[in-house]
């Protein structure tokens, strides 16, 4: 991928797109594409099909998606399915009508089954029963998978699905109702800190265990991905049927998050764990081995992530992606 080449990254606002942008930019690339919601809505179909005749990317970085919480994936599943499989069907479809080079598609690790030996090898894909509090949109990810992989074999395209673990970082979505468990907490921790609050209320039993991810060391194994050679015999994937798990390589219990993040925010009081909310998946941790033999492991450990994140997060106050 040469540094002059036309890059398009779908969702570059969001915590994903925004951090692959930051690492592009970084590495000197120069010919990066964006477009805002308002610009270009993905989930119209001539939009797209008009942006990419013109536009002509030779490198997609598909980061756009609806994204939440179990809160928020409880409460709007038509809306998770609907939108994640229209926005994907759009922008792989039109990167192989318009002879996109690569396409790298930025799918979930909620992809796997709920109970899964640990930690998570990607040939367990489609091995059991989902999550059911996020399946709409694991069942929408998954079809984003196959459908890299029917475009790979029909027409000899280079699209390349990636799971990634759990994300964090600057961008993230701070919204206490439809975010993730480390910003949510983030956010409780803050706010209780400055109203003086003795305790902070955190949903679940606390002993579900999570691996989490610095969107920094996300976007890093994104570039080395997607500028990775696709052919040859050194390869530990095939061409065709490509699906790459990027992950830290450790996990932690959620008390435990909730520790660290407590620490970080220099909050005194105590933790109350509502065990009358859900827990979700008892734990999830990818197998990052196929990553690692490629080349690329995670830089930036959990505390000096969070850290830096809450820094970001007292800079910019409550941002949705």
């Amino acid at each position: 991928m040469e540094n002059s080449a036309k890059i398009y990254v779908a969702g570059h606002r969001g915590l994903v797109g925004s951090a692959i942008v930051r690492r592009l930019e970084a590495d000197g690339y120069h010919n990066i594409l964006t477009r805002t919601h308002k610009q270009l809505d993905l989930m119209e179909q001539m939009a797209v099909c008009d942006f990419f005749s013109k536009e002509k990317p030779e490198y997609v970085f598909l980061a756009a998606a609806m994204v939440g919480g179990i809160h928020a994936n409880n409460t709007y599943p038509a809306d998770f399915i609907h939108n994640n499989l229209t926005i994907q069907n759009n922008v792989i479809h039109e990167s192989y009508m318009n002879g996109v080079k690569k396409l790298l598609f930025l799918g979930s690790s909620c992809i796997y089954p709920r109970l899964v030996p640990q930690p998570i090898k990607e040939d367990y894909l489609m091995t059991g029963p989902l999550e059911p509090t996020n399946s709409p949109y694991a069942v929408a990810k998954i079809a984003g998978v196959e459908m890299c992989w029917s475009y790979n074999r029909q027409y000899g395209t280079r699209f390349v699905p990636v799971m990634p673990t759990n994300l964090y970082g600057p961008n993230d979505n701070f919204d206490l109702e439809n975010s993730h468990v480390l910003p949510a907490l983030m956010r409780k921790f803050h706010e209780a800190k400055e109203a003086g609050k003795d305790s902070v209320t955190i949903w679940g039993t606390g002993k579900p265990k999570r691996e989490f991810l610095h969107v920094d060391d996300m976007a890093d194994a994104c570039v080395f991905l997607m500028t990775a050679p696709m052919e040859g015999d050194d390869l530990p994937f095939s061409p065709v049927r490509p699906l790459i798990n990027i992950g830290a390589g450790k996990d932690v219990t959620i008390s435990g998050l909730a520790e660290i993040i407590r620490e970080v925010t220099r909050f005194k009081g105590g933790m109350n764990f509502d065990a009358t909310k859900p827990d979700g998946i008892p734990r999830k941790l990818l197998d990052c081995s196929l990553l690692k033999d490629l080349g690329w492991t995670a830089k930036i450990p959990l505390h000096a992530g969070v850290d830096s994140t809450y820094r970001w997060y007292q800079r910019n106050g409550i941002l949705s992606s």
